[in-house]
């Protein structure tokens, strides 16, 4: 559906966005993380048409955004940072507005009451805009880039300066969203990517750093080689036994939540599974293991490191 062939983007010397590539299939809600200033937000305006490349080229659905802008806008919503609203209209004046300007051929009433009830604002179309909070007039930006019904919908720090109740409304609204549209969502906020997107693409100075599953990207910086246990039984000889066993480079133990057991982390050495002869080991002496399960970075040790990786091997801009 997106597809982003060596994309550049070039101010003078300044290079914002360094010869990307990458693909979102149909259906796809998409991460699009990165710092600020990463290159974020001039990669989603590239892909709407709204900046053009210095190199590289994008496409939706087949089609050239530069090429064929006007065929490739029209299957394109996009809710830029700062949502473009006339705060003295009405949210119903403003949604019509909208629609005449996008030349929409769909049935005004139905489309306009399919959208709003979408997105949840039918309590405040006869509202002016100026007297929204920040939360509804996200919405209303929202609504706005779902007229004409597009199969893309590029999503540019859609949260920022929310607060947490009216964050968790518009994620609700992505995720409701997600089952009809393909979405690329660019946020710097680690817990707004997580809760709505199954892939993660992380920027960093211009340039793609990953792109997976956020738990495929945690495997791949550890190798996979740290245990959360919860094992029943005497600390000091679970740890001499844990410790004995072949490949584990480390063992250490923490107070449980349950009686008369311990939680350990076991770090093993790379690419090693020692999980069978854990279980055979603790087994054979009558340690029952009560917990056992990946201790997996969280999005946010993810991003730190990338980051600083991909700095420290890219050094200066």
């Amino acid at each position: 559906m997106i597809e982003v062939r060596n994309l550049s983007k070039h101010y003078g010397k300044k290079i914002a966005v360094r010869d990307i590539s990458f693909r979102v299939e149909e259906g796809e809600i998409v991460g699009f993380l990165g710092p600020n200033g990463a290159g974020k937000s001039t990669t989603m305006n590239m892909l709407t048409g709204y900046l053009s490349s210095t190199g590289g080229d994008a496409f939706i659905d087949g089609i050239n955004v530069l090429d064929n802008p006007i065929e490739a806008k029209k299957k394109i919503g996009y809710l830029p940072e700062h949502p473009p609203l006339y705060l003295d209209m009405t949210v119903d004046e403003q949604l019509n507005f909208a629609y005449e300007l996008k030349g929409v051929k769909l049935d005004r009433k139905k489309h306009l009451d399919e959208i709003c009830s979408l997105v949840r604002i039918e309590d405040v179309r006869g509202r002016a805009v100026r007297n929204l909070s920040k939360g509804y007039r996200q919405r209303v930006g929202l609504a706005q880039a779902l007229l004409g019904a597009p199969d893309v919908l590029i999503l540019d720090e859609p949260t920022v300066g929310l607060d947490p109740k009216q964050i968790i409304e518009i994620r609700n609204v992505i995720s409701d969203l997600g089952r009809k549209h393909t979405i690329i969502l660019s946020s710097h906020i680690l817990p707004e990517v997580s809760a709505v997107c199954e892939r993660v693409l992380v920027i960093n100075r211009g340039s793609i750093v990953a792109d997976d599953k956020p738990e495929n990207l945690s495997y791949s910086l550890t190798g996979g080689r740290k245990l959360q246990a919860r094992i029943a039984g005497p600390q000091a000889e679970i740890l001499r036994s844990v410790r004995g066993i072949l490949g584990v480079s480390s063992c250490e133990a923490s107070e449980s939540v349950e009686t008369g057991s311990f939680d350990y982390v076991i770090e093993s050495d790379e690419n090693v599974d020692i999980r069978k002869p854990l279980f055979h080991e603790l087994a054979s002496k009558g340690y029952p293991i009560l917990l056992l399960k990946p201790l997996d970075l969280t999005l946010e040790d993810i991003f730190l490191q990338l980051t600083r990786d991909a700095a420290e091997e890219g050094g200066e801009e």
